[in-house]
């Protein structure tokens, strides 16, 4: 868990999803019972830049924002936004925030969508919640409750004047919805800055290929990340240590 976790916080650096030392990934730890409840999660320390994160590095940390294990500090708004995302959304397995480009720059938009008129668009049909009130920054339970219901049980929460936060089952699933979800959103900002109209695609055809996402995505994910973690062993594999 702790190199996964670490191998994609060093991809999103390598990418240009990350912003200075801000914005967290995060995942849940069984409880010492065994049972996963939310309640315990590792996530990237305060103050270090993501390419330099090892897997030792990460901190574990309960509800409360004690640190069980590790020698680094949690950042405030990292605690109030995953640790209620992670108890309050049931696929929140995985919790990863960042404040990437062009998926943020949908978010500056009056009523900004990502629009289903796009292939890797489509991964995300019925996938997305969005959040049109910007709450400031998040240093409150209450904040963090907000947002972790406006998620619900989508995959993808797109913030208004704030970046994106993605959930989901294990780290190469989520990665690979951040991953693909700036793509489609620089591909629309790309065709919008044309002043020409964005093409449409039939409610039949979106049907049929999120039914055949339910399963490709899966298998994608996998492909990707065991890749994004082979290139990494060859060229950074102090990100194990």
């Amino acid at each position: 868990m702790r190199v996964d976790l670490a191998a994609s916080l060093r991809w999103a650096a390598r990418l240009g999803l990350n912003e200075g030392v801000d914005n967290h990934f995060s995942m849940a730890v069984a409880d010492d019972d065994g049972v996963m409840r939310g309640s315990r999660f590792l996530i990237n320390p305060y103050g270090w830049h993501w390419s330099e994160i090892t897997a030792s590095s990460l901190v574990l940390c309960n509800a409360d924002g004690d640190v069980l294990e590790g020698d680094n500090v949690v950042e405030d708004t990292a605690f109030f936004i995953h640790s209620r995302v992670h108890l309050g959304c049931p696929a929140a397995t995985v919790a990863m925030h960042t404040h990437q480009p062009y998926t943020t720059a949908l978010t500056l938009l009056e009523d900004g969508r990502l629009e289903m008129c796009e292939q890797n668009a489509l991964m995300f049909d019925e996938r997305i919640a969005y959040d049109d009130d910007y709450g400031g920054l998040a240093l409150s339970t209450d904040e963090g409750d907000r947002l972790a219901a406006k998620m619900g049980n989508r995959s993808l929460l797109l913030m208004a004047s704030h970046g994106v936060m993605a959930v989901g089952p294990s780290v190469a699933e989520c990665f690979t919805d951040l991953y693909y979800l700036e793509r489609a959103a620089q591909f629309q900002i790309l065709a919008r800055s044309t002043g020409g109209k964005m093409r449409t695609i039939s409610q039949v055809v979106r049907d049929q290929v999120r039914e055949q996402n339910s399963t490709e995505r899966v298998k994608m994910s996998d492909r990707h990340f065991t890749a994004l973690r082979r290139i990494l062993d060859k060229e950074e594999p102090e990100y194990r240590n």
